[in-house]
């Protein structure tokens, strides 16, 4: 079966994007094809998803017509070289979608070729469980049919929203960061409960689903936060107290603040 879909990099975002393409059925196991440099990691990708795996980048990028460049940001630089040469002996380039944090379409177009069509995307960890959501910038060297098998194969992985370049440093410190730091918050819900009397299993179960179920919420009726802030909030209740405290201590801060980091650390991702 021929190689569709190559993959450069199975670390743990490379995994997720497989492992909900290989389950949907966008691609089949036979289409795929990861290159990695440890063979523990080779030997694990192949007996759970049944794909072949190669420690050459080079047969990846010969092979297929659209390759997931899923390397380290840091490492681009010693990858980029060989995959170059290659793509400019082949007649027609494969379509590449970077997800490589902080690397511009035109460090990228540097790195691998001007000819190359080129989509930098920006997913995150839940796409590992279909529920992730990817923001795409397009190079200028796709077409409107690759461009539409980028977002298909994103959208494999949960929701597709198209943003300018210059704001994908911005996406990075939102939703490619977010993740993080909603765990925290789901953590520190936990920690509250058990320490205001609730046995450990129960707060952190308790904390989980409240996150998940407002978030459902919020997203199946279009609520903004703040009314659903103002629903739960009576005068003089529990919950208002709850908010006085947390806006006390700078909570919304600290999220900005945290935002605001990991859009700058993407930047400076960028220039290194």
């Amino acid at each position: 079966m021929a190689t569709k879909l190559g993959i450069v990099g199975g670390g743990v975002m490379g995994e997720a994007l497989l492992s909900r393409i290989v389950s949907g059925g966008l691609y089949g196991s036979g289409e795929i094809l990861v290159s990695d440099l440890s063979p523990l990691r080779r030997d694990t990708l192949r007996e759970q998803y049944d794909i072949a795996v190669t420690e050459s980048n080079a047969d990846v990028a010969s092979s297929a017509p659209v390759v997931l460049l899923a390397i380290k940001p840091q490492i681009f630089s010693k990858v980029a070289p060989s995959l170059k040469v290659l793509f400019q002996g082949l007649e027609t380039p494969p379509l590449v979608l970077s997800i490589l944090a902080g690397t511009s379409l035109g460090t990228l177009s540097a790195g691998l070729g001007e000819q190359v069509p080129i989509v930098r995307a920006m997913p995150n960890t839940p796409a590992t469980v279909g529920a992730g959501i990817t923001a795409i910038a397009r190079g200028d060297q796709v077409s409107d049919g690759q461009f539409s098998t980028a977002r298909a194969i994103f959208a494999a992985v949960g929701s597709v929203v198209e943003v300018p370049e210059t704001l994908m440093d911005a996406v990075t410190g939102v939703s490619g960061s977010g993740p993080a730091y909603v765990a925290l918050m789901v953590e520190a819900l936990a920690d509250g409960g058990v320490s205001a009397g609730l046995p450990r299993s129960i707060a952190s179960e308790l904390a989980l689903q409240t996150v998940l179920g407002a978030a459902q919420l919020m997203s199946e009726t279009d609520l903004h936060p703040a009314i659903l802030k103002d629903r739960v909030s009576s005068p003089g209740g529990t919950t208002i107290a709850g908010v006085a405290a947390l806006e006390k201590n700078g909570f919304r801060s600290a999220v900005i603040q945290a935002v605001q980091a990991a859009s700058q650390r993407s930047q400076a991702l960028g220039k290194q």
